[in-house]
Order: C-alpha cells, then structure tokens, then sequence
C-alpha cells in the first residue's frame, strides 16, 4: 500500500498555520463607507448584499443629513452619510475621517436621476485625496433607459479611476458583482474572508476562491522539482477548504481535513502524481503536471461547496463520490480545451 504524500506531523502543521491565518482575519474590523444622496439606494443596497437585514430603509429627501453608522456582528461596520452636503458641512471633518479610515468607499450615484453632477464629481475628487479604494455604485439601473451609456459616461469623466458598478437593489440585478468588487478590495488588506461569510451570496464567492485555487495550485504542479509540489499543494487545499468552511459555517477538524484529502487527491492518483504524469504524458513535462494539480484543487473545492449548500454530512466517504463527479467534469472540459 502506497504511503500518503505527508506525515501527521506536516499535515497537522499546514492545518494550524492556515487556520491561524485564516481565524486571524476573522479578527479583524472592516469599515465600510457610503456616500450618495438620500434614496440613492444605500440602505437597501446594504441589506441585499449582506445575510440580512443591516440598516433602515425608507428615508425621505430632507429627511436627515447626520452620519449613521450601522454595525454588523460588532466586526463589520457601514458608515452612511445620507447627504453629499455633509462633506463640507460642520461634520466634513468627522466625515471625511471616516472615509480615510474605510476600507472601501461605497459613492453611490443614482441612475434614475442626475448622474455625476459637478458637485458630485468635487466630492468624489475630495474623498479620492484620502482614500482611492473607492467603487462607484450606480443604482437604478432598472429605472435607466441606456446603463452601458451611462457607465461610460461616468468612467470617461472619472479617467477610468474606479470600477463602476451598475446595479439594481431592487430587482438585485449585479450584485454579485458588486458583492466580487468589495471583496476584491478588502482581499489586498486580507479582510475578504470575514466579509464574505456574512453576506448573503455565498456560492459566487465559493467559486471565485475555488478558481483562484485551482490556477494557484496550476503554478505550484508545473514546479518542476521533485517533491517541490506536495507541500505547498496540500496547504493550499486546506486554506480553500477552511475558507470554504467558514464561508458556510460548517466547521471542519484537522482530522476530518485530513481524511478526505486522502480519500480524494491523494487517492485519485497516488503519491507520486505529478511525476507520473509527466511520464504517461510524453512531453507535456510540468504543463501536464500542473493541469492535473488544478483540475484535483477544483474538484476537489467545487465537490465540498455542493455538499455544504445542500447540508450533506462531509467526510470522507460522502465526499469521495463527490469529487470523482466534478473530476470527471473537469476532465471533460480540459479534453475539450486541448480540441
């Protein structure tokens, strides 16, 4: 019987350094900061993004100029400054603190009215001076005649600074979009993970992790040194599956990790996979080795997000034939790619 590729010891080492990095971003605080004019949608755009009902809806126009600050199982916090007016009024230095402090800038802008007057492109130049991880939100856009018109107006008269995203929370129309550009963002400070488990789509983040995993692990198989490979593969598997089990709630032990990448990428091939790989595929060396590291990672990620969204009991057992579905699938689409 062919041994496993790592001991319990190194296995158990991978499983708590990625687990501390991961619970270590699930210490962290996110502040996230919102302008716009009243009934630009903030508040409504809030509480279909995240799992839940975050902030009030309904303000009338005139209704309030104060800062709100809406918080979210005490780690997550929105900041809306209902009116644009705020930033140079009594409370632009409070408010313009704030958006220094942000981790994102949400600037809202209504497709339904006047988009990107002269007042608000002075705004938008104000905060820009403090903060530029900033993403334009048009809302509305299910009250907007020409959306694409109107999103190239406003990227020609913001020299393509910031991402623009035309949505509809309404209808709900791009909101995962929205949802993917946030998280983008808050991934370069590592803060992604704790937003992305209390918002309220959970799949599209799942697979965006899953992909990111797979072409990851693409570049570690094609390392073409002899045992460079397990290491690293193997702790980027367990960082998807923790990521993966925190994004669902589903908690997941060493063992249990353990346990089923045995039972399924390692045991798909063996231990000396990518070096046997090289040798049934005749000069296709580490490219071949590194499409058969991705197509198990993603297999691997997309049989654990089936099973978890539809409350499967995972282990081993009820995983294995799981996997060998998706493997089969990605197999598939890698024979069709080489046509």
């Amino acid at each position: 019987m062919e041994k496993q590729p790592f001991s319990d010891e190194q296995f158990d080492k991978i499983f708590a350094e990625q687990s501390a990095e991961i619970n270590k971003q699930l210490d962290q605080e996110i502040l996230i900061a919102m302008i716009g004019d009243v009934n630009a949608g903030k508040s409504s755009t809030i509480n279909r993004l995240m799992d839940g009902e975050v902030a009030r809806v309904g303000a009338k126009p005139g209704e309030t100029v104060s800062i709100e600050k809406y918080a979210l199982h005490d780690k997550i916090v929105f900041v809306d400054t209902p009116g644009l007016q705020d930033v140079n009024s009594e409370n632009s230095q409070q408010t313009l603190k704030f958006f220094k402090e942000a981790d994102v800038v949400l600037f809202f802008l209504n497709a339904a009215g006047t988009v990107l007057s002269d007042y608000e492109l002075q705004t938008l130049k104000q905060i820009r001076e403090v903060n530029q991880d900033i993403l334009i939100v048009l809302n509305k856009i299910d009250a907007a005649e020409d959306v694409g018109e109107l999103v190239k107006y406003i990227q020609d008269n913001t020299a393509y600074n910031h991402p623009v995203v035309p949505i509809s929370s309404r209808t709900g129309e791009n909101m995962s979009m929205l949802q993917n550009q946030i998280l983008r963002i808050l991934e370069k400070g590592k803060k992604d993970v704790l937003m992305a488990t209390h918002m309220a789509d959970k799949s599209s983040t799942a697979k965006k992790w899953i992909l990111a995993s797979g072409a990851s692990a693409a570049a570690i198989g094609a390392i073409p040194l002899p045992g460079a490979d397990f290491g690293p593969l193997t702790a980027l598997q367990v960082a998807m599956m923790i990521k993966l089990a925190k994004l669902y709630n589903k908690p997941i032990t060493k063992d249990r990790a353990k346990e089923m990448i045995i039972a399924t990428v390692v045991g798909s091939v063996g231990r000396t996979i990518f070096r046997q790989v090289v040798k049934l595929i005749p000069g296709a060396g580490s490219v071949a080795a590194g499409s058969v590291a991705a197509t198990m990672t993603i297999s691997l990620g997309y049989a654990v997000k089936y099973a978890y969204e539809r409350d499967i009991d995972l282990d081993a057992n009820s995983l294995q034939p799981l996997y060998n579905m998706f493997l089969k699938e990605e197999q598939e689409k890698e024979k069709k790619k080489k046509k």
